[in-house]
């Protein structure tokens, strides 16, 4: 899907979600090669006009990883607000981010990051056109990714969801939160 803002500055809101393996002797995240980018990224996209971002990461990681989200378990902060009367309540994100999209700072995504851990294999290929290059990394395999294969920031956020989001927060099943 092309950018919905074309203009220098402008900001697509984005949604994308790093999948952690559990089925193994090792916790592994998931990582996309990016069509464009060529970079190992998490997998995840814009969010259109007329979708929320619980469609725009189901749709999403549908098409990139053929995951559904009934097969994910969300994960969650212990101490939240987990309902409101009349509010309708979204999860906590593990960040909400914006970066430079393009190498001349021009056009600029404002990502919200959310983790899921699965122990299942996804129910369906990935779609056609969409990038099937993808890896599955440890802690340590993704510490190890040289510069030029990922950014910075993704290698920081995959560390964060291992040392603290894994062991510390809470496994919501899809179902019950209203990404």
């Amino acid at each position: 899907m092309p950018h919905i803002h074309t203009e220098p500055g402008q900001h697509d809101h984005t949604a994308s979600g790093f999948i952690i393996r559990t089925d193994g002797p090792e916790p592994r995240v998931l990582l996309i090669r990016h069509k464009k980018l060529g970079v190992w990224i998490q997998p995840g996209g814009h969010v259109e006009l007329h979708e929320t971002p619980r469609q725009a990461i189901a749709h999403e990681l549908r098409e990139e990883t053929g995951y559904e989200l009934g097969q994910l378990e969300l994960l969650q902060p212990a101490a939240r607000i987990k309902r409101l009367t009349v509010t309708k309540l979204h999860p906590v994100p593990v960040l909400h981010n914006t970066h430079a999209f393009d190498n001349e700072g021009n056009h600029f995504h404002t990502d919200i990051v959310y983790a899921f851990v699965t122990d299942q294999l996804p129910r369906h290929p990935v779609d056609v056109g969409e990038s099937a290059d993808f890896r599955w990394l440890t802690a340590a395999e993704m510490a190890g990714l040289p510069n030029t294969d990922t950014y910075e920031d993704i290698r920081e956020i995959a560390k964060f969801m291992f040392d603290v989001c894994l062991p510390q927060w809470e496994r919501v099943p899809t179902a019950e939160v209203a990404l």
